[in-house]
């Protein structure tokens, strides 16, 4: 693709992100994020329907990343793998503090939960002893649930611990009950 289309790209998801971070995402307007992405609103309808397809479209490209590093990440230990997952957050920390902290998206935090509950469904024996008599579904929600917390958390407090040290207590955790 053209670089300058990723450009513009990148600076028109920027905007939404920021003007989120800002105001509520109904009161944002397609002109507000051309102006702050300093493009013609045309460019905006080149790329995208409407504000809606741009937060969806956001939204599914941090999701497809999470699932590529899960691949990347699915013979590491629950610590390490956690660990890649909190260095992306804190690299990404604008889009996920606006994404768990605005109305204006559930849709994310549903997004992600169900990537979470998806990964989840692998790592769990409810055969084995410390998950015997559990349903595998509540075990998979409960702790899905628990880590999308964790991650709620940590943005909304400003990351007061850095990733690799969050990423140890999730992993931890994690390796006491998987």
């Amino acid at each position: 693709m053209d670089r300058r289309v990723l450009k513009s790209q990148a600076a028109i998801k920027n905007a939404l992100i920021e003007l989120m971070a800002e105001k509520n995402f109904d009161d944002i307007t397609i002109q507000d994020i051309a102006d702050r992405a300093d493009v013609n609103r045309g460019t905006i309808y080149l790329h995208y329907e409407d504000k809606f397809d741009l937060l969806d479209k956001l939204i599914e490209e941090h999701i497809d990343m999470l699932q590529k590093l899960c691949e990347d990440i699915a013979d590491m230990s629950f610590t390490d793998g956690e660990w890649v997952w909190f260095d992306y957050f804190e690299k990404n920390y604008l889009f996920f503090s606006t994404m768990l902290e605005s109305k204006g998206a559930p849709y994310f935090r549903t997004r992600f939960l169900q990537l979470v509950i998806e990964e989840l469904k692998g790592e769990v024996d409810a055969a084995e002893e410390k998950n015997q008599g559990l349903s595998k579904d509540v075990v998979i929600h409960f702790f899905g649930a628990a880590i999308i917390g964790i991650v709620e958390w940590w943005v909304s407090n400003g990351m007061p611990y850095p990733p690799r040290e969050v990423a140890e207590q999730v992993g931890k955790l994690l390796d006491r009950n998987f």
